[in-house]
């Protein structure tokens, strides 16, 4: 299978050659080669940073994927895009016309990644299949689900989608709390004291920081200034990012030069990437960090066996001035998949997509292959969970990845078959129910943001420009002082022009999402 090109120069050449992009592929490209006749077909899908996924020879060869193609009586040919990469080689794909039959959003129709593609006519409406081979489908996913996928009143893509807009979580060593003989923190302070007492007790990383402050903004969720996509607040008569609130900004960035200047915090956190962060925390040298909540038995599994005593607890998020803490909240929609207009069967990838919720599928991506991973006595399934690092990271493939349209939320299968899955079903209840932040969200994204990506803000990471700044203050480079003249360096670049557009369109009532919480 050919490679994805690495040049820089196909981000350059995206808008000129979208016209082009539905043209049917090369079949020497990667899209054309992998190509099936019959119920056969390809797919990009993003590896996630999935250890299984990344560490797999030929994805294609994989059991689990062979098992689902006899399921599904299809032929899958699936690409895989990297995780880190993700954004520039979807963009380079578009550029390249090397499109496959169907390609994974990391959201709706109007995604960065998406580079315009839908509005260029890249990808077939699913209106009428899913009407005639989709029933499923549109009983089981939720209509702002489809709302996310939908675009001029044409449904454009199959999601999978996510009940619960709570997703992150604060994950601490509890171990090392009782050790310590300190009570769950709830403020920022509390925190403070408790990531001062891991580092008296040798703990290499109190706090687990990461690259560009993804799944590490504890903090800025604290003092509700999160730098990111949905984000945005009003402020007088204007709708503006909540960055720019200085003042509680300059006192979250403080919160991590604390950390930074006191060793709480690795010092090279900055640089520190996706798979470093999850080793680094299985091998037990972190006390303190956020991910995923869903992830919390395979995550303790893993740590298990570095080290037996070690026991992860999900807490309530440290709360700032306002009362109030936690992460972003996620949208209705995890994931996309979009059919090329010039796919050879669109029907037959329909119905394979909508054997996704069937009862069959469920039992398949829960449990796995009966006789090997469960057997089932008077009508009990007894499955066998995974005990070994590599055995956790294939069960998370196999009912995250691969299970391609799902509630994302939790797996209610496996969790209700154990006292720690009931659990972890019970935290999503009552902790992560009451905490998160939410802000004013614009759906298409504003057109200021897409012209100049330096100053745009992400799903979950700051714009580049303003993250420059805030590791410099952060390393003590810059003043945290000066954080109102990097907000006024992000207007002059063209944030003024979002400001602009985003209080115009917030009162023209267009494309206007309101805080959920």
């Amino acid at each position: 299978m050919k490679k994805w090109f690495s040049s820089g120069a196909a981000l350059l050449l995206a808008a000129s050659l979208l016209a082009g992009c539905g043209k049917a592929e090369d079949p020497g490209s990667a899209a054309g080669s992998a190509k099936k006749e019959g119920n056969g077909f390809s797919i990009s899908m993003r590896t996630l940073a999935f250890g299984h996924v990344e560490r797999s020879p030929d994805i294609n060869q994989d059991k689990w994927v062979k098992k689902l193609e006899e399921l599904t009586g299809t032929d899958l040919s699936i690409i895989l895009v990297p995780h880190k990469e993700y954004e520039q080689k979807m963009v380079q794909m578009f550029a390249t016309s090397d499109i496959p039959d169907v390609v994974q959003g990391d959201g709706g129709v109007n995604g960065k990644e998406m580079a315009g593609s839908v509005e260029a006519g890249v990808f077939l409406p699913l209106d009428d299949l899913l009407k005639e081979h989709g029933q499923n489908l549109l009983k089981k996913v939720p209509k702002q689900a489809w709302d996310k996928v939908t675009s001029n009143g044409k449904i454009y893509a199959i999601p999978e989608y996510l009940s619960n807009p709570a997703r992150r979580a604060t994950w601490i060593r509890k171990d090392l709390l009782d050790k310590a003989k300190l009570e769950v923190p709830k403020t920022v302070e509390d925190t403070l004291t408790v990531l001062r007492e891991f580092k008296k007790m040798g703990v290499e990383n109190p706090y687990m920081g990461r690259q560009d402050f993804k799944y590490a903004d504890t903090f800025f969720g604290a003092y509700d200034v999160m730098p990111f996509l949905s984000m945005m607040e009003q402020q007088g008569d204007q709708i503006v990012p909540k960055f720019m609130d200085i003042e509680n900004m300059e006192k979250a960035l403080t919160v991590y030069k604390t950390m930074y200047d006191e060793g709480l915090i690795n010092k090279e956190f900055a640089t520190i990437n996706a798979t470093d962060f999850k080793n680094t925390i299985l091998s037990g040298k972190a006390g303190m960090w956020t991910m995923n909540a869903n992830e919390l038995i395979q995550w303790q599994k893993q740590l298990s066996e570095s080290d037996p005593n070690a026991k992860i607890e999900l807490i309530p998020s440290p709360v700032g001035p306002d009362g109030k803490g936690g992460y972003h909240l996620y949208g209705p929609v995890t994931r996309a998949f979009f059919i090329n207009k010039d796919a050879k069967n669109p029907e037959q990838i329909i119905k394979f997509f909508d054997w996704m919720v069937s009862e069959e599928a469920e039992k398949f991506f829960t449990y796995g292959i009966e006789g090997e991973t469960y057997t089932v006595e008077n009508g009990k399934i007894n499955y066998k969970a995974p005990t070994t690092s590599a055995g956790v990271d294939e069960e998370r493939y196999r009912q995250s990845f691969l299970w391609m349209v799902q509630d994302t939320t939790y797996n209610k299968g496996t969790l209700s078959l154990t006292e720690e899955g009931r659990h972890l079903m019970n935290v999503y209840d009552t902790i992560l129910a009451k905490e998160g932040r939410d802000g004013i969200i614009f759906d298409p994204r504003l057109d200021a943001l897409t012209r100049n990506p330096d100053i745009a803000m992400n799903s979950d990471s700051a714009p580049p420009l303003l993250l420059t700044h805030m590791i410099k203050m952060v390393y003590g480079k810059e003043p945290i002082s000066d954080w109102s003249k990097a907000v006024e360096e992000w207007k002059s670049k063209g944030g003024s022009d979002v400001i602009k557009e985003a209080t115009e369109k917030f009162n023209a009532k267009q494309g206007v999402t309101l805080p959920r919480r």
